[in-house]
């Protein structure tokens, strides 16, 4: 999940992390994404991440899990498949 800071550069760093976590990740509603990526594409993500994200106005959180059955989801509301991306 990503914060972008909503200043005049906001919108256009805001465009581009979302593509770039598009390119490796699902997509699951505004700035949070869902996946499970090999060590070289986090690599990758996080290098090209590194490219917009302004370091002191700007945020990107990763969770990890070494193995799916650590990861436990708790749904309040409509359950969306896309919500289970972890293999």
């Amino acid at each position: 999940m990503y914060d972008i800071l909503a200043d005049e550069s906001g919108p256009k760093v805001s465009r581009n992390v979302f593509k770039i976590c598009k390119k490796y990740l699902t997509h699951i509603q505004k700035s949070v994404f869902e996946g499970n990526l090999t060590e070289v594409n986090y690599m990758k993500l996080k290098r090209e991440l590194n490219t917009y994200i302004r370091r002191d106005k700007d945020s990107v959180l990763v969770f990890k899990s070494r193995h799916e059955r650590w990861l436990e989801k708790d749904y309040l509301g409509i359950v969306d498949d896309k919500t289970s991306n972890f293999f």
